[in-house]
């Protein structure tokens, strides 16, 4: 039996909606998890309060805040430019914990006194770690038109057994009584606090670069042209003898540097070292953050903004209402199922075709 329903493009959608989209997704996200948590039996004002509220009523919360959007803002940059090729990446998970595993391998060679020049070397390893990941991808799509959205999804499972094993057994602090982690980092490897009493670390100021430098080549450089149009038109490309390889190897190792960049900032900031476990899932919701943004630089802060929110109110829910620790990750799928509804609405017209109708063959 056909489906029903059927989608047309909308050959002039409406300007004012397409700009309003992002926030009646946000506003469809907090509406549903007021009503999930009115099933659960909780009061869903004050549920909503603390998740969305709360973490935003101290300094230390926002501090919090820049250290979650950190991360996000920095893969999802790299994912953008990904997707504006029309090459889809999903591992930017993997590609940062290499990239922190890279950069901490450098970090744990610095001495007490060394100078925090030496901070550069481990950022630049990190980047070259994830590029270098980022790069096996390119290279088995290149070569064995294999599939990028497998291959960079299972090399994150890669990754995360590496790490685990480092950490248990050639990196493990001899001090750290049996514990699987490296030894702290010292103060030249590890980056600075911005704000006194507050976690917020220098981090930041390198997303500030990655923004400018993302946005340059997107909308300014001539690579940036080749990028889009090789993800719009791939015959007109063609034409014009862009290389589609070029491109694919591009983007991917942008891509990755940029994750590696995220990874080793998440463990020389806040963590201070290497553990099993760096990133709750940092990769994956930057994907979100990509989409929610439009794929569009600058939007990566304000949809980095509500999934760190997202994070944090998670957290203060499991602590302030016993609730699981699955909520963040709900709000997160919510948000882009809600998000893809309302563009949907937005670009494509829907047709009620019925449950009888036949399927037109093309001649």
């Amino acid at each position: 039996m056909n489906f029903p329903i059927a989608l047309f493009n909308r050959p002039n959608p409406n300007k004012f909606l397409a700009a309003l989209s992002p926030f009646m997704a946000v506003f469809l996200t907090l509406i549903i998890g007021g009503l999930i948590f009115a099933f659960m039996g909780k009061d869903p004002f004050y549920s909503m309060y603390v998740v969305c509220i709360e973490p935003l009523q101290t300094l230390r919360g926002w501090g919090e805040l820049g250290v979650k959007m950190t991360p996000l803002i920095l893969c999802a940059l790299g994912l953008l430019v990904c997707y504006r090729a029309n090459v889809w990446n999903i591992g930017a998970e993997g590609q940062l914990i290499v990239g922190a595993l890279a950069g901490g391998v450098v970090a744990l060679q610095a001495g007490p006194d060394q100078s925090q020049l030496y901070m550069i070397w481990v950022l630049l390893a990190a980047m070259a770690g994830g590029a270098l990941y980022g790069a096996i991808v390119a290279w088995l799509k290149d070569k064995c038109n294999a599939n990028e959205i497998l291959v960079s999804l299972m090399l994150v499972y890669i990754a995360e057994l590496f790490l685990s094993w480092a950490v248990q057994s050639p990196l493990r602090d001899p001090q750290g009584l049996g514990f699987p982690q490296s030894p702290m980092f010292e103060t030249a490897a590890s980056l600075p606090i911005m704000i006194p009493g507050t976690r917020l670390h220098w981090g930041v100021a390198l997303v500030c670069l990655a923004l400018f430098g993302v946005w340059l080549i997107m909308s300014k450089m001539f690579i940036g042209f080749q990028v889009r149009v090789s993800g719009m038109a791939p015959k007109a490309a063609a034409y014009a003898g862009f290389s589609n390889r070029a491109m694919i190897y591009f983007v991917l190792l942008l891509s990755g540097a940029l994750a590696g960049l995220a990874g080793v900032i998440e463990i020389t900031g806040p963590i201070g070292q290497l553990t099993p476990k760096i990133s709750p899932g940092y990769g994956f919701a930057a994907i979100i953050v990509a989409f929610v943004a439009r794929l569009k630089p600058l939007n990566t802060v304000p949809a980095a903004f509500i999934m760190a929110l997202f994070y944090l109110g998670g957290e203060l829910a499991q602590s302030r209402l016993g609730t699981p620790a699955a909520l963040t990750g709900v709000f997160q799928g919510l948000l882009l199922f809600c998000i893809m509804a309302c563009d949907s609405f937005v670009f494509f017209k829907f047709k009620w075709l019925g449950f009888g109708h036949k399927k037109e063959v093309a001649p």
